[in-house]
């Protein structure tokens, strides 16, 4: 997936692949503008091409015309801008570029509440450097815009994060006991059974559980203090990559299981402490995947 892509070195500046922090402004807001332009089609086209038209992994995990179609003017504005860049998409799968970043889009994270009708599914827009995936990615820039609230998350690698334009500095986070937790589930019925028994373990142990169904508004919640963790199993490089760099910019700890960390295996997100705690219970609980 990334042998086009040339490794990228830290420039003095801190950034990766030598970008000055101008360079990474002009690409957050590049961002920006893309999810917003994104979220605008699939708002006003929710009710005419929000249908389910196929299926991917297994008959829940849904495609509708406006998921193509959204990764599509995506893909064209970044074109017109960023040629040399290579392009990582949900829909359309991965094109080469040259210059060592690569653009990780989700066009509607949360396909499912579109469908449906619920106001909590994102545009998640994010450029890396080196590998287009975790763990040895190195995250840029990024933008979570949630097109029925209107609420934007923005980030730059080293300068914070913002929502609507204004700081957002993570909480210190209670006890795991006092903890409201967000996961997400797999797709597949086995991958699903699975996680409910990891669930059934973690319940009586913290405050609360919520699915909410998009990773990326997840995580851009944890920077915000609208749940105080969240963990989820088997993310995909677009269902995370804003939104890791929205968390880990407000000051979120991003780790995985057994002192690994976080990966596409296993993403934990909440503040230092309680992602140790967390990540140990999970543990316990038998999340990490059979060897």
């Amino acid at each position: 997936m990334s042998a086009a892509v040339p490794p990228a070195a830290e420039g003095a500046s801190g950034l990766p692949g030598g970008l000055s922090p101008q360079e990474a402004d002009a690409l957050v807001a590049l961002a920006e503008r893309a999810a917003r332009a994104a979220g605008e089609l699939v708002r006003a086209g929710r009710a005419e091409h929000g249908a389910v038209t196929a299926t991917k992994s297994s008959r829940t995990d849904v495609v509708t015309a406006m998921d193509t179609a959204a990764e599509q003017l995506i893909r064209d504005l970044l074109r017109a801008e960023r040629p040399q860049d290579a392009v990582l998409g949900e829909e359309g799968g991965t094109t080469g570029g040259t210059s060592g970043l690569t653009w990780v889009l989700d066009p509607i994270d949360g396909t499912v509440n579109y469908v449906y009708g619920i106001p909590a599914y994102a545009v998640s827009v994010a450029v890396v450097a080196g590998e287009p995936a975790p763990p040895h990615w190195q995250p840029v820039a990024g933008c979570v815009h949630n097109p029925e609230t209107g609420e934007t998350w923005t980030a730059v690698r080293g300068a914070g994060a913002r929502l609507d334009g204004e700081p957002v500095v993570a909480a210190a986070g209670p006890p795991l006991a006092e903890a409201l937790v967000g996961t997400g589930f797999g797709y597949t019925a086995q991958r699903r059974q699975e996680q409910a028994g990891v669930v059934a373990h973690l319940l009586p142990r913290v405050r609360d559980v919520r699915r909410i169904g998009s990773a990326a508004l997840d995580l851009c919640a944890v920077a915000s203090g609208r749940l105080d963790a969240f963990y989820e199993r088997g993310l995909n490089p677009w269902d995370a990559a804003a939104g890791w760099l929205v968390a880990a910019e407000a000051g979120v700890a991003l780790v995985g299981l057994d002192g690994a960390g976080a990966s596409q295996e296993m993403l934990v997100a909440a503040a230092p402490r309680l992602a140790e705690e967390l990540a140990a219970e999970l543990f316990r609980a038998g999340a990490l995947p059979p060897v």
